[in-house]
């Protein structure tokens, strides 16, 4: 499948999925409670989609955009799941190329009953297919909530279609896939680079290409009701163990680890964020609690297999503090319209969460065929680790921002990306899909 080794580890005690070479891999049973773990662990991903990122974007918008907010994120599932099932999986997740994989599974051919993953041997590969695929299906629904408001419907269709193949696509090839990335040693348990430096990236190139929303920094933007919000993170939260849990790809001591420092930094990052708000505001928000919260899930997620829980907290933490003056004082000063924070929380998040990986893994938990002594960070005395991750971060930043302006700017020539003024001023509910939510 590769021409070169590369794993991506899988449950301490267990097996470390590798693959060595471009033969086949010996064959492995698959197992059945690891199956039944991971089926869940879709699931949960799939939730965090639909309804936890609608219900939680939605919540964050104006009463006129509700609808126009949640139809992004049902949208991007449906588009990006077909494009996935058609060529996406195949070109992520075999071939050696150090970019691109193959179109050896094109429309999941050659996928039978027994048929297992290198990175995922003890589960169908169907199995592992279908969790990837909530992957790029919440990487691609995160993006709209940076140019909430004003962005067509139309173009952000387009937008999934293109962004998947030109941005998604090939990074996550380069970091999980077998691609170079990912064989320069970069560590990215479940998703700082391919899903949340990647959104926030893109949303801030979105954001400046279309422009602020009308009224921006003068007319009132509050939220329409922040209680979907508060219910939108529960289910982000309770998805989450999916998302990091599940990139273990089995039901072990590694997922467990994983679940327990998500958790964690969660509860970090809401009491960090909120407890700032608290000192220079003299009251904490709801929208602080929430927003903390999921910049700690957020930023836990690269690092989540790879350290302890009481890394969990640290990692959480600092995601409280910076998340929170990113989106507030960094982004006054820069005079961007990102509507719902993607880049402040997701973007900078995964880049401190990718950091925070090459200082506190710990090699006691990657221990395996491929990696004898596990993978060590900074503070067990490993200093390289920490400079891979930063050329982690410093690749995916780049191919990103301008794989997103050139696909931006192809739909802006093709069907234009923005809504008229007056289909702003109206509210995308009724201008976009003719249906409007009434008291």
């Amino acid at each position: 499948m590769m021409g070169n080794t590369s794993c991506r580890t899988g449950i301490a005690g267990a097996l470390v999925f590798c693959a060595t070479g471009a033969g086949a891999a010996e064959h492995v049973k698959i197992d059945a409670a690891d199956t039944g773990f991971m089926i869940v662990a879709t699931a949960l991903v799939l939730m965090m989609t639909l309804p936890g990122l609608a219900l939680f974007y939605c919540g964050m918008v104006r009463k006129k955009n509700v609808l126009a907010t949640m139809a992004q994120g049902a949208a991007a599932t449906a588009i990006v799941s077909i494009l996935w099932f058609g060529l996406a999986y195949s070109l992520t997740f075999t071939g050696d190329g150090a970019i691109f994989g193959s179109f050896e599974r094109m429309f999941f051919n050659g996928i039978g009953l027994d048929s297992v993953s290198l990175f995922a041997k003890t589960i169908p590969e169907l199995l592992f297919a279908a969790y990837q695929m909530t992957f790029a299906v919440i990487t691609c629904a995160l993006v709209g909530g940076a140019v909430a408001d004003r962005m067509k419907f139309s173009a952000f269709c387009w937008f999934c279609v293109l962004w998947l193949f030109v941005v998604y696509v090939p990074l996550a090839h380069m970091v999980w896939g077998g691609g170079w990335l990912q064989s320069f040693g970069v560590l990215d348990f479940a998703g700082g680079t391919v899903v949340h430096i990647n959104a926030g990236v893109a949303g801030l190139v979105a954001a400046y290409m279309i422009g602020n929303r009308q009224g921006y920094g003068r007319e009132n933007m509050s939220p329409f009701d922040l209680s979907l919000a508060v219910v939108g993170t529960g289910l982000l939260w309770v998805g989450w163990f999916g998302f990091n849990g599940g990139s273990a790809f089995g039901a072990g001591s590694r997922a467990v680890f994983a679940i327990t420092a998500t958790h964690l930094a969660a509860c970090a990052g809401a009491v960090v964020w909120s407890t700032i708000e608290w000192i220079e505001r003299g009251k904490p928000s709801v929208l602080g609690i929430i927003s903390g919260a999921i910049a700690g899930l957020g930023t836990i997620t690269p690092a989540s297999g790879y350290v302890l829980p009481w890394h969990g907290v640290v990692i959480g933490a600092l995601a409280g503090l910076v998340c929170f003056y990113f989106c507030t004082a960094i982004k006054t000063r820069l005079k961007y319209d990102d509507s719902l924070d993607v880049f402040g929380v997701h973007g900078v998040g995964g880049i401190l969460g990718t950091l925070c990986a090459g200082i506190f893994a710990t090699a006691a938990l990657s221990v395996g065929p491929d990696t004898p002594n596990g993978i060590s960070g900074l503070i067990e005395g490993n200093a390289r680790q920490l400079g891979i991750q930063a050329v982690g971060v410093v690749v995916t930043i780049a191919w990103c921002a301008i794989g997103t302006a050139l696909v931006l700017k192809a739909i802006d020539l093709i069907s234009g990306l923005r809504v008229s003024a007056d289909q702003e001023r109206e509210g995308l509910d009724l201008s976009m899909h003719g249906e409007a939510i009434h008291q």
